[in-house]
């Protein structure tokens, strides 16, 4: 039911402003099939005009038809390195509602308004009609402002790209004022070729392009957001909590073991994350404090309560760019619907007092299409990896425990694992504070960050795992670490008998030694009773 009703799509009849004369573009990696937002810039005389357009999905999803509840029950689309499983059928998401070059598709909108600093003054949401004037890749888009322009993009530079560059840098400004959590970690992309083997895998570079249209979606979907609260309307919000005490109190006594410091009596706020992370860059501990850093983190969801979020540093969020791919975005484009009267297919009211159940839900599909997306790259990972077993590689120590060190190895970003037992004879101990292991004794350590040298001992790759064996020495343990470490070891240092009041210790544990009320101070002298 929910493929024959993508295959005759039926759009709800509303009244639509017209933008097929504005220049709205469509910037998007090579090989994307689907296009679900395009952006445009002007410069005014005191800032900038600025306009995000997304594909009007809910023209096409109306509430509780069958291609609704298919949606709901997916969540969202999964993307596997070779192929993606979508949230709503390829006749929608790859033809009525992908934004294709030159052809009219439905579309909703946000103008917003920006002065020079990149602060935002005014927005306002549009139900419109569209034309992409093209289709761009990133990389065409990003080699066109460096000076390479070449076919559609050198032909735009002047009237189209030059103006978005100008936008964004004065919303980088803002943006920098802002300071969201400035996490720089390597994505990487597995290559296939045609026939589906594996080619390579390779790191993707992260362009001003991609840096543009994020800063461009963030807009948006603060103006969403704060629309809908306005309009005192249903919402749900992508929220993103502060760190919790116990996981501050953690890092600030990880950064103790490296010397470093964090006031944990203050609270957590994201320039101090970023000015901890400016410190490191570069050095010795920077992809080991990094790592803390974003362990220390909340896990973003999805709720009907706003608790703001707290790595872009914004007070509200809600997700509206990618209702293709995201039914949270549907959600909004439909509250957006019906509180400002853009048509009859908005945000129902069965469907508005069930928001906190549908939250859970979609939290609960990303997580397991975060789950899902992960196992199998692992997997793909290994076959990559099947036929270099007795081979060396450089790794860096990503994860520690008890039972061995997780390693990522350089390249390819494949993880493997070293047991604990395989290292060496030595005696290992795992200190989780340090996120280190220590050989009890030498006091020599293995810990989060470090690069070692490895060799693949076996591989499986119906479960994605790479065993590895340890070639690297560990390193040298400080002195001061070394000393308490040896007195923990040994016994010497520990702290003294528990004693039951102003007496002698009993060498029992407390309350279990005969009760005595003359030992208390008087204002404490009750009955048992």
């Amino acid at each position: 039911a929910a493929l024959e009703q993508a295959r005759n799509p039926k759009p709800a009849a509303a009244e639509r402003e017209d933008l097929t004369k504005t220049p709205l573009i469509t910037i998007d990696p090579h090989d994307a099939r689907d296009h679900d937002d395009a952006v445009f810039a002007e410069q005014l005389d005191d800032g900038w005009r600025v306009i995000v357009a997304i594909a009007d999905v809910a023209a096409f999803v109306t509430p509780d038809s069958p291609l609704d509840r298919e949606a709901l029950k997916r969540g969202n689309s999964t993307y596997f390195p070779d192929r993606v499983v979508p949230m709503l059928p390829f006749e929608l998401s790859a033809d009525e509602c992908s934004l294709r070059e030159g052809e009219l598709r439905r579309c909703m909108a946000v103008e917003m308004i920006f002065d020079k600093s990149g602060s935002k003054r005014s927005h306002r949401f549009i139900r419109g009609m569209m034309k992409s004037a093209a289709k761009l890749s990133y990389e065409e888009a990003q080699a066109a402002i460096d000076g390479k322009p070449g076919g559609k993009a050198g032909d735009m530079l002047e009237t189209v790209l030059k103006p978005l560059w100008g936008a964004y840098a004065a919303l980088s400004k803002a943006r920098d004022d802002r300071s969201p959590l400035d996490l720089d970690l390597p994505e990487r992309r597995i290559v296939f070729s045609e026939d589906g083997e594996i080619e390579g895998i390779i790191t993707k570079e992260r362009l001003d392009a991609h840096r543009l249209i994020e800063e461009f979606m963030i807009q948006a979907n603060v103006a969403a957001a704060e629309t809908l609260e306005k309009q005192k309307s249903p919402l749900i919000y992508r929220v993103h909590d502060t760190p919790t005490d116990a996981k501050i109190a953690a890092f600030a006594e990880f950064l103790q073991t490296i010397d470093m410091k964090w006031n944990i009596g203050q609270r957590p706020q994201t320039e101090n994350f970023n000015r901890l992370l400016g410190e490191i860059r570069d050095g010795d501990y920077d992809q080991m404090v990094t790592q803390m850093v974003l362990r220390t983190q909340a896990q973003a969801i999805y709720s009907e309560e706003n608790l703001g979020h707290f790595g872009l540093n914004l007070i509200r969020y809600a997700h509206f760019t990618s209702p293709i791919r995201r039914y949270a975005d549907l959600i909004v484009h439909r509250a957006l619907i019906a509180s400002l009267g853009l048509g009859p297919d908005g945000l129902s009211k069965d469907m508005s007092v069930r928001l906190e159940e549908m939250a859970q839900h979609i939290s609960d599909t990303e997580r397991r299409s975060m789950a899902a997306e992960r196992e199998a790259t692992d997997r793909y990972l290994a076959i990559f990896l099947a036929d270099r077993v007795g081979s060396e590689f450089e790794g860096r120590i990503t994860g520690v425990t008890g039972a061995g060190l997780f390693i990522a190895l350089a390249g390819s970003g494949a993880d493997g694992f070293v047991p604990i037992s395989s290292i060496s004879d030595d005696y290992w101990v795992h200190d989780d504070t340090a996120m280190q292991i220590y050989a009890r004794g030498s006091g020599k350590t293995y810990g989060l960050g470090q690069i070692v040298r490895v060799k693949l001992k076996e591989v499986t790759p119906l479960q994605g795992g790479l065993l590895l064996e340890m070639l690297s020495d560990p390193m040298p343990a400080p002195e001061g670490r070394r000393e308490a470490r040896e007195r923990h070891d040994t016994g010497r240092g520990r702290p003294p008998r528990r004693k039951t009041g102003p007496g002698k210790p009993t060498g029992k544990r407390p309350g279990k030694g005969k009760f005595n009320k003359k030992t208390l101070p008087k204002h404490k002298r009750k009955s048992r009773k």
